[in-house]
């Protein structure tokens, strides 16, 4: 007899669920941006920090099209 294959499923590792459609943009994208927005500030606040190493943040206006 043959045995069946347990099939595994991945996990999600996104954190925002849009976040395959969201541009990651840096701080010097968020300071030019004409509609700022309260995660791109508090970014911009962080990065202000001596010493502060940013990966960039998801931007809800610069959305990709699926």
């Amino acid at each position: 007899m043959a045995k069946a294959k347990k099939i595994k499923k991945k996990k999600n590792s996104r954190q925002h669920p849009n976040q395959l459609n969201l541009k990651i943009v840096t701080s010097s994208t968020c300071q030019v941006c004409k509609q700022q927005c309260a995660r791109g500030l508090a970014y911009l606040e962080e990065m202000s920090q001596p010493g502060a190493i940013g990966f960039g943040v998801p931007c809800i206006l610069t959305k990709r099209q699926p």
